[in-house]
């Protein structure tokens, strides 16, 4: 390694604005975040879908809440030859 060409390395607590802290390695001396993986809605499971303007609704309508089951039965019957009688 090069002499003089890196950055200082401390060790500091890391602190959220819900009161989290734990300990870590940066650059920088002080870390303060606003969110942190004990209050962020995607890792606490308290995540809520937006339906704004509605597009949640419009799209289900238009698609339908399909399975995997029930793709798959209307590919079986999308196979199936009809009789074709002339």
């Amino acid at each position: 390694m090069k002499e003089g060409i890196h950055p200082k390395y401390y060790d500091v607590d890391a602190r959220c604005a819900c009161g989290a802290t734990w300990k870590t390695r940066s650059t920088k001396q002080e870390l303060h975040l606003e969110i942190c993986s004990s209050c962020h809605p995607f890792y606490t499971g308290r995540q809520k879908l937006m339906d704004t303007e509605g597009r949640v609704e419009r799209f289900t309508k238009k698609f339908g809440a399909q399975t995997s089951e029930a793709r798959k039965q209307a590919a079986t019957k999308a196979k199936k030859p009809t009789s074709a009688s002339a």
